[in-house]
C-alpha cells in the first residue's frame, strides 16, 4: 500500500500560460488524452483548467472559446498537495473540497498530478474505479474501437 503522494501520482504535468485560448487547452488536452491542464505563471501554479471549466463557465454561457482565456475560467489558486505528503491526506483533501484531481507541487512548481483514479489503482487495484481508471478514452480498453 503506498503511503506518499509521490508514489501514486502521475509525474507528468501539461501547463499552459494564462493567455492562452480555451481552443489551444481543448486542443492540447485532446492531444495529451486529458481532462485537464494546469495554468502556470513562470512556472508557478497559478490554476486548474478542466474540460468541464470549458464547457460549462465558457462554452455554456456562449463566449467565445477562442478569444476567452485559460485563466478567465480555470479555477485559480487550486488545492494542492505536496509529493512527500501521505496519501491519506490527499484523499482528505479530495474529500472535503468535492475535487477528483490535485496538482502536486514542489517548491511552487507543479511535478505532478493525483486523481481520484490514482488512489484507487494504488489502495484497490481490483475496485471499479481502478478498472474504469485503467480503460482507455470511452471506457474501452488502448482507446477508442476502430
Amino acid at each position: 500500500m503506498a503511503e506518499f503522494v509521490r508514489e501514486v501520482m502521475t509525474p507528468t504535468v501539461v501547463t499552459v500560460r494564462p493567455d492562452t485560448s480555451l481552443v489551444e487547452a481543448a486542443q492540447l488536452m485532446r492531444a495529451q488524452d486529458i481532462g485537464d491542464v494546469l495554468v502556470t505563471t513562470e512556472q508557478r501554479l497559478v490554476g486548474v483548467l478542466t474540460d468541464r471549466d470549458i464547457t460549462l463557465r465558457a462554452v455554456a454561457d456562449g463566449a467565445d472559446p477562442l478569444t476567452v482565456s485559460a485563466q478567465a475560467v480555470c479555477t485559480p489558486d487550486p488545492v494542492v498537495v505536496g509529493p512527500d505528503d501521505a496519501v491519506s491526506a490527499a484523499v482528505g483533501l479530495m474529500r472535503d473540497h468535492a475535487v477528483r484531481r490535485l496538482p502536486v507541487v514542489e517548491n511552487g512548481h507543479p511535478v505532478g498530478m493525483v486523481s481520484l483514479g490514482d488512489l484507487a489503482l494504488a489502495e484497490d487495484p481490483g475496485s471499479a474505479l481502478a478498472d474504469i481508471s485503467r480503460a482507455g478514452p470511452d471506457g474501452w480498453p488502448g482507446g477508442t474501437p476502430a
